[in-house]
């Protein structure tokens, strides 16, 4: 699994760090969001779903 951030959408309202830090940070020096090249494990799967469901612009999408 993978999560994907659409930047052009982001509004950097700031909640998918907090919910899932280790898939999603704040960009340095830009109120926008990114996703982590990460792979999104049995463990971080839960809370990357919740990221997803919590983003109010439909900005991510976890696959």
């Amino acid at each position: 699994m993978q999560a994907f951030l659409n930047k052009d959408d982001c509004i950097g309202c700031g909640l998918c760090p907090q919910i899932c830090p280790e898939v999603f940070e704040m960009e340095d020096g830009e109120d926008k969001a990114f996703a982590k090249d990460v792979k999104i494990t049995d463990e971080l799967k839960d809370s990357a779903k919740e990221a997803e469901e919590a983003c109010p612009v439909d900005a991510i999408k976890i696959s």
